[in-house]
């Protein structure tokens, strides 16, 4: 009995043995509660942190553009952009905690969730841009893509984790770092794409369209190829639908980009658009003319009204012409219409203007409307343009002393230009001044931003120059402007300001013939302009403690 047992053992050993094994599946099984690959798991590993990669790049891409579009439309910066990240990185908690119901389905929610990211966030740009176009009002829209994209990113990691864990679950806390490292990193690549390719290349619109696109790619492969065995038949074809329907979607949009913003600027700015140039520092549009002068924007804002501009530039620069003049500069003023006024003054030999963007400047030369409005002013032989940052230009150049400096700069708030309102600048601004010299400073609107006026007299108090402060009234404005937003203001704030003692208010009295300035309307706006000072001394403004944002 016991021999019969061995010699079948025996038997059916050699039996086993001699059996062909079948040929290995193409997917790679895991072990037990893993999902099946066609691949090995260490490449679907390095596949899903591929897709770790790309989708932290596009969801940093998604922030930026929302913020660099915010702060171009709305305006102030650091609020934009303070919005923007607190509301996202609140969204993205919550987007966390949502995706703890899908773990059971990581696969199939993975899917859906990058489909309706790349929709979201490559279109966010666009419907931004609309909503301020046609309705003058973006900030909710802000609020709502903050909102959305935040909660899409925040739920990407939990999905991804529970991804990564079905192909291996071992070393969890180096799975957990290598998730976090290839997410970091393409955050960084995302970050430096965003303004050295995306933003100068293709622009604001174009490059979120684009960036959906890569998302929905990366997105999809993972799901629809490495992870297809985890899908029914039914999940395969509805997420492929999904993600084809998305990429014609954006595909779609960016063959009408142009259109859409052909049609944006006429929503915002009339059907005469004369010129639409988007440079490195800002857009610029100039509409209106023909035969009428034309009207200069920036960022969408009212910047020269070329109806009533000589009200603003005659109350800008005249006053400070009232002394020596033979050397002016002018902060800003790319447009030519500050040193225009300053050219109607016999004894002056020489106008430096400091101009940040070179398109604008351009413009001022090119454009037959702003170059007739400005006289031709910049191709004047005693006129110089340089093309540089006022703060690092006052810093760094070997440039003597100045009669006059005209600052002729966007009014101060929590952006950029602070620092060009800032007890720094105004202690360079003062050692650029020739003895008896007067420094003009435009501050914005008196009546309805008291506290900003009176926080920049009090910054040039602070720097050791005697300022006296003075307004103009403002016209209507273009008729055509429907924004609330970027209707002209009420008036126009001035500081005048020097060296030992305020100078006096008046013009010079061999100055040319003014359209809209005398003396008794400065005298009046300086009654005007000090019944709104406030009660008690406000502190300057500095580099590090901005104070515009009342």
């Amino acid at each position: 009995m016991i021999e019969r047992q061995r010699t079948s053992q025996r038997t059916s050993s050699r039996v086993v043995s001699r059996t062909p094994t079948r040929a290995p599946s193409r997917a790679v099984v895991p072990p037990q509660g893993g999902a099946v690959l066609p691949v090995r798991p260490d490449a679907g590993r390095c596949l899903v942190l591929a897709a770790v990669f790309v989708c932290a790049a596009c969801g940093l891409v998604y922030e930026l553009e929302l913020v660099a579009l915010a702060s171009y439309l709305i305006g102030d910066s650091v609020t934009q952009a303070s919005v923007v990240l607190s509301v996202m990185v609140f969204a993205m908690g919550i987007g966390s905690l949502l995706a703890k119901r899908l773990r059971c389905r990581a696969a199939v929610g993975f899917g859906v969730l990058e489909a309706a990211l790349a929709l979201i966030g490559g279109c966010s740009a666009m419907v931004l841009y609309a909503a301020f176009a046609w309705l003058g009002e973006s900030r909710s829209v802000l609020v709502g893509f903050s909102l959305a994209i935040g909660v899409l990113i925040g739920a990407e990691i939990p999905l991804l984790m529970s991804l990564i864990q079905r192909i291996s679950r071992r070393d969890a806390e180096g799975t957990v770092a290598d998730l976090f490292a290839a997410d970091y990193v393409g955050a960084l690549v995302g970050g430096l794409a965003f303004p050295f390719l995306l933003l100068p290349w293709l622009g604001q619109l174009t490059g979120a369209l684009l960036t959906g696109a890569v998302n929905a790619v990366a997105g999809g492969a993972v799901v629809l190829w490495l992870f297809r065995r985890d899908l029914t038949v039914r999940a395969r074809a509805l997420l492929l639908a999904a993600n084809v329907a998305v990429l014609a979607v954006l595909a779609l949009a960016t063959v009408l980009c142009g259109d859409f913003e052909q049609a944006a600027r006429r929503a915002m700015y009339g059907d005469q658009v004369r010129a639409a140039v988007h440079t490195d520092v800002q857009e610029i549009v100039l509409a209106g003319g023909r035969p009428g002068p034309p009207d200069l924007y920036l960022n969408g804002r009212l910047k020269v009204s070329g109806r009533d501009e000589h009200r603003y530039h005659e109350a800008l620069v005249h006053p400070a012409m009232r002394g020596p003049h033979t050397r002016v500069l002018i902060l800003g003023g790319g447009d030519g219409l500050a040193a225009r006024e300053a050219l109607r003054h016999p004894g002056v030999r020489s106008v430096t203007v400091v101009e940040l963007d070179p398109g604008v400047a351009r413009l001022a030369r090119t454009d037959p409307g702003l170059a007739g409005l400005n006289a031709h002013a910049l191709d004047d032989p005693r006129v110089r343009v340089v093309h540089a940052d006022a703060f690092s230009w006052l810093r760094g150049a070997d440039f003597g002393a100045y009669d006059v400096i005209v600052s002729d700069l966007p009014a101060p708030a929590f952006t950029a230009s602070s620092k060009l309102y800032s007890l720094e600048f105004y202690g360079l601004t003062r050692g650029a001044l020739a003895d008896g010299g007067r420094l003009v400073v435009h501050t914005g609107p008196v009546l309805t931003r008291a506290h900003t006026y009176w926080t920049v007299e009090a910054t040039l108090r602070a720097a050791g120059l005697h300022p006296r402060g003075y307004r103009a009234e403002a016209g209507a404005g273009p008729a055509r402007l429907r924004r609330a937003g970027a209707a002209a203001p009420r008036d126009w704030g001035f500081l005048i300001a020097a060296e030992g003692r305020a100078p006096r208010l008046g013009l010079d009295a061999g100055g040319p013939r003014l359209r809209a300035l005398t003396t008794d309307a400065l005298a009046e706006g300086a009654r005007e302009t000090e019944a709104t000072r406030p009660p008690g001394a406000l502190p300057p403004s500095t580099l590090v403690h901005p104070r515009y944002g009342h």
